[in-house]
C-alpha cells in the first residue's frame, strides 16, 4: 500500500514558478515508478512526467518539456514536480501517482487527492 499526500499548489502570475511535492507513505515507494498528472476544467487527465524507481529515466509530455522538472528523494519518500516559465494553459489540478512506469492513468495504483495550481495571465 502507498499513500500520497500533494502539496505546493496555488495561484501564480504567468512565467512565474511552483514546486510541487508529493509525500508518500508505505515500503514500496522506492519499488515504484513516480508520475504526475493534471486536469483542467472540463478535460480528461493528462499526463505530465514520469520518474522511473532509481530516478535514472524520466519523461515529460511535450507540453511540459524543458519548463517542469521531476525529482525524487527515495530517503524521505518525496516526489517534486517544479514547475517554470508557469502559462494559464497549465491551471488543472495536479495529481501524483505511484506505480508501473508508463504514461497512461492506468499505469498506476496509487494516487493523491490532486492540489490546484491555477496561473494567471
Amino acid at each position: 500500500q502507498v499513500q500520497l499526500v500533494e502539496s505546493g499548489g496555488g495561484l501564480v502570475q504567468a512565467g512565474g514558478s511552483l514546486r510541487l511535492s508529493c509525500a508518500a507513505s508505505g515500503r514500496t515507494f522506492s519499488s515504484a515508478a513516480m508520475g504526475w498528472f493534471r486536469q483542467a476544467p472540463g478535460k480528461e487527465r493528462e499526463f505530465v512526467a514520469v520518474l522511473s524507481r532509481n530516478g535514472a529515466f524520466r519523461t515529460y509530455a511535450d507540453s511540459v518539456k524543458g519548463r517542469f522538472t521531476i525529482s525524487r528523494d527515495n530517503p524521505t519518500n518525496t516526489v517534486y514536480l517544479q514547475m517554470s516559465s508557469l502559462k494559464p494553459e497549465d491551471t488543472a489540478v495536479y495529481y501524483c501517482a505511484a506505480g508501473n512506469w508508463g504514461y497512461r492513468s492506468s499505469d498506476y495504483e496509487y494516487w493523491g487527492q490532486g492540489t490546484q495550481v491555477t496561473v494567471s495571465s
